[in-house]
């Protein structure tokens, strides 16, 4: 019978493929007129790229969290409002999502804003006021923290119940519990699936070129459409997206290999 293959003791072929293929690419930004000109404009993408990434998924963590703990709590109420959102928003694609916020929800809220300043004879909002970047940005937040709730239940029920037990015969508050106890353990098996979430909305900020927010993908879009060159203004906008996330995937290996040598 085979054992399991030494995945960790090979040698990252495709690694130095990725790389020798990287070199050429910057070589050719280096080198040729048109790829610089290309790079430079994207440039300007990337910081909104970055935005995107870290605000939505800070979101999504926050909201995650909390419809983890609503899915484990004692209260049926709390359990099936938490259940009926991830199980919905889960069955949404990302892109679907995008528009319902940008069309849909967004102005709902300003109007729902516009309900509240009335009253106190403030200036009304329009809904142009709400800003396409940040209906993106709601949008993945709202997607990815259906995911991620799942992570946090995952790795909160996987701490051995005898702990809890023992930290509730000793006194402790379910605050207590969760902040000394739950949450310390849990954190090992919940980071490796973080940080591939992470990665994921890397690549969906992708999605807000819909909204015709300038990220990296719109510019390459506006640009592609301006000097019809698709193979070089393609090219660099993966070289920047596959940069991002392969320096992240190592990243996170790493991690995850010194939590693996960390005694518990």
């Amino acid at each position: 019978m085979l054992g399991p293959a030494p995945q960790e003791k090979d040698f990252p072929y495709w690694l130095v493929l990725l790389i020798c293929i990287g070199v050429w690419l910057g070589y050719r930004v280096w080198a040729d007129d048109l790829y610089a000109q290309v790079a430079t404009t994207l440039s300007r993408g990337i910081k909104i790229t970055v935005l995107v990434t870290l605000v939505g998924f800070a979101m999504a963590s926050v909201a995650g969290l909390l419809l983890a703990l609503m899915s484990l709590s004692k209260s049926i109420f709390l359990r099936q409002i938490a259940r009926a959102y991830i199980e919905i928003i889960r069955g949404i694609p990302i892109i679907v999502l995008l528009l319902y916020v940008a069309f849909v929800i967004a102005p709902a809220l300003v109007v729902a804003i516009n309900w509240i300043l009335d009253p106190l004879g403030l200036e009304r909002l329009r809904t142009r006021d709400f800003p396409l970047l940040w209906r993106a940005i709601l949008a993945l937040a709202i997607g990815y923290s259906a995911f991620i709730a799942e992570v946090f239940r995952a790795g909160i029920q996987s701490v051995d119940p005898g702990q809890i037990e023992a930290a509730e015969a000793l006194g402790l508050n379910r605050w207590r519990r969760f902040r000394h106890v739950v949450f310390p353990q849990a954190i090992r098996t919940i980071l490796p699936p973080l940080g591939n979430d992470f990665v994921a909305m890397v690549k969906d900020s992708s999605l807000v070129s819909v909204l015709g927010v300038a990220d990296i993908t719109q510019l390459g879009k506006v640009t592609a459409a301006g000097n019809f060159k698709y193979f070089e203004t393609y090219n660099v906008v993966a070289l920047i997206y596959l940069t991002l996330t392969i320096t992240l995937s190592l990243l996170l290996r790493r991690f995850e290999a010194k939590m693996r040598q960390t005694p518990t």
